[in-house]
């Protein structure tokens, strides 16, 4: 026997009887569930929701499925977690780092306690702890920090928990904001002079790195039908991650505004048309050793098929090394692009759209040292106009 009734406004308990136990007790499952106020204008579709609602809680009762809030350790909700969230709204790397994070710093504290017990003592105590005695950068902790407000913020959206622990706590900050690194004008110009005796495929990926700003991902994922060499642009429409135990995913990118359209300067489309020329010669003379038949990756293997997510990474450390170039991250390639066009007076609106940020804030961020620099310098450009034109 199932059944339910109205507890509040838009709240209902629903009901589920499972008889008697050994002593004669009645024996039942309960939850409450909140219900969407425009339902409770129609008698009929609130009755079909909640007996829908019912059903389907009636299943999971008598399948063994539905475990007590009361009474569920955080180390099984991660399951529920993982299968009915995870899975399907994060990336497989990003996924996986998360998984990382909660073995090995989470559960550790957390995975004995039941969900409804976590409170946020509990997680300034757990922060604070990590701050002083794990020896983790800031950054790691504060991806700990999203990983388990992630899994948190679910417990609240599914009715486990009433409030996120995580919430009045808030980001761990930064003590130490890191500057970005990037290259001088000149350490470019030294940088292309090593490289004029790399294969011209790592040549044209570093044009396009420092002069589109895009990420490795994006690099690795483009084919020649997303370059227009009339039009001098890049369409950027998907990219190339490492997945479940690091096989290659190509994919959309994880956000709206990766997709975009960079402008390539003239330079560089004359570097791919000769690319192109290069690379269309290639394919034809491996002949029937070309096995990839879908898709033409700019950057591929004797095969066409595309390059491993480490493949670029890999090359970049041993060719700094072996031309005596200073090391910066590959993807600090991406912050030197950005860096220049603020320093040439590009609108940081503009430099956000290009490197494809959901929201400039991240832009003014990540190079607002770099910013503050270019708008002194303005207002010194104004302050000799102003001053030439006081004593003329």
């Amino acid at each position: 026997m199932a059944s339910y009734e109205r507890r509040g406004k838009n709240s209902y308990l629903l009901t589920v009887e499972l008889g008697y136990d050994g002593k004669g007790r009645r024996k039942r499952k309960r939850k409450t569930i909140q219900v969407d106020e425009a339902l409770l204008k129609t008698k009929r579709k609130l009755e079909n929701h909640l007996n829908d609602e019912l059903v389907k809680f009636k299943i999971e009762v008598e399948a063994g499925e539905y475990i007590s809030p009361g009474k569920l350790k955080l180390k099984d909700f991660i399951v529920d977690w993982e299968t009915k969230y995870a899975k399907s709204n994060l990336g497989d790397q990003t996924l996986e780092a998360y998984k990382g994070n909660l073995r090995n710093h989470i559960l550790p504290t957390f995975g004995e306690q039941r969900v409804d017990q976590v409170k946020t003592i509990h997680v300034v105590n757990f922060l604070s702890d990590l701050e002083q005695n794990s020896g983790l950068s800031q950054g790691t902790i504060q991806y700990i920090y999203r990983v388990f407000r992630n899994v948190m913020q679910r417990a609240q959206d599914w009715e486990l928990i009433k409030k996120n622990p995580l919430v009045s706590v808030g980001k761990p900050k930064d003590k130490k904001r890191r500057k970005v690194n990037v290259f001088e004008p000149e350490e470019v110009h030294q940088l292309f002079e090593a490289a004029t005796d790399q294969p011209r495929h790592w040549r044209v990926f570093l044009s396009l790195a420092l002069a589109c700003a895009m990420r490795r991902s994006e690099l690795l994922a483009l084919e020649w039908n997303q370059i227009d060499l009339n039009e001098g642009t890049i369409e950027v429409s998907q990219v190339i991650t490492r997945g479940e135990k690091g096989r290659p995913v190509l994919k959309e990118p994880k956000s709206e505004t990766s997709n975009r359209i960079i402008s390539l300067p003239k330079s560089v489309v004359l570097e791919l048309k000769t690319f192109r020329t290069e690379w269309m010669k290639g394919r034809i003379k491996v002949g029937e050793l070309w096995t990839e038949k879908v898709h033409e990756f700019v950057f591929c293997n004797e095969n066409g098929h595309h390059l491993y997510p480490t493949t670029p990474t890999t090359w970049w450390r041993r060719f700094t090394k072996k031309a005596d170039v200073r090391f910066i991250r590959l993807h600090d390639l991406r912050h030197t692009s950005a860096t220049t066009l603020i320093n040439q007076g590009i609108h940081a609106k503009i430099i956000s759209e290009r490197l494809g940020h959901s929201d400039i804030r991240i832009t003014m961020d990540t190079y607002g040292h770099a910013i503050r620099t270019a708008d002194q310098e303005a207002a010194n450009k104004m302050d000799e106009a102003f001053y030439k034109r006081k004593n003329s």
